[in-house]
């Protein structure tokens, strides 16, 4: 099977979209971190480089969590608002670099997490790279967990925004996360290792600035000033006067979870 290679503005196409990420991405459960912790050896101890990491999302939840944080991110604008955002802990230290070169020394660190940034690797490259950065396995396995919000389609207003995304995205079918389910990527990655899954409800409670937010920090969908955005305004603002139940819609995701052991034989 080909595997599908990365977009080629990957590591750029967030660049104007920084503030909105920010301030609309849903974050992860806090439950991520306890199943980690109790079905795969997560310790407050371990090091876990962050890769793509962003405006520090999940990085947030490993640092309450005791762990020590390289944010790793190639987007300049990204970085430097995760490294604002999560410049009062002191075990966080942001990185300038991509999955495929950190930039971290070899054998550095005990787990790998991509948080919502696997689907943009090179998969084989970033492979390569994170067996450099892990350390051998002794008694540890050295271990990757990666980990995406997939919204749901089961209610008719999240039908609806779904028909809307596809409606107005430039390449939203060719860059959905849930892809690398399907695409080969996930087995390329992990190679004959056994991947362990496990997935969690999550939600966001939206008002119309909230879901107008959350919608343009898509990489896929057009710029808010442009002419579709501006449609695209005038058709979000129908669909949330249609369903709004005390001035709120929900967005209801499943968190989905894979961990592995990364080790040279896959």
């Amino acid at each position: 099977m080909s595997i599908p290679r990365p977009a080629p503005d990957a590591t750029a196409r967030f660049s104007d979209r920084v503030e909105a990420y920010l301030r609309y991405r849903p974050d992860y459960p806090a439950e991520v971190i306890a199943r980690l912790t109790r079905d795969h050896g997560l310790e407050r101890r371990h090091v876990v480089a962050d890769v793509g990491s962003g405006t520090g999302l999940f990085a947030e939840l490993l640092l309450r969590n005791g762990n020590t944080v390289f944010g790793v991110e190639p987007n300049e604008a990204m970085r430097t608002a995760g490294a604002a955002r999560l410049a009062a802990w002191p075990a966080f230290r942001s990185v300038a670099g991509s999955a495929e070169r950190t930039g971290l020394p070899d054998a550095s660190v005990d787990w790998v997490a991509a948080a919502q940034a696997f689907h943009w690797f090179d998969v084989r490259a970033a492979r390569r790279e994170f067996l450099r950065i892990l350390r051998p396995a002794s008694d540890w396995r050295p271990r990757v967990v990666l980990l995406w919000n997939v919204r749901r389609e089961d209610t008719p207003f999240l039908r609806d925004y779904e028909a809307l995304l596809r409606e107005f995205g430039t390449d939203y079918d060719a860059v959905r996360h849930q892809n690398v389910e399907s695409d080969g990527r996930l087995g390329a990655f992990f190679g004959p290792q056994t991947i362990a899954f496990f997935q969690l409800p999550n939600r966001q409670v939206l008002d119309f600035d909230g879901l107008r937010g959350r919608t343009f920090s898509a990489s896929y969908m057009p710029r808010e000033t442009d002419a579709r955005g501006v449609a695209l305004t005038a058709r979000l603002r129908a669909l949330f006067d249609r369903y709004a139940d005390g001035g709120r819609v929900v967005i209801e995701y499943d968190t989905r979870v894979y961990v592995g052991d990364l080790s040279a034989e896959g």
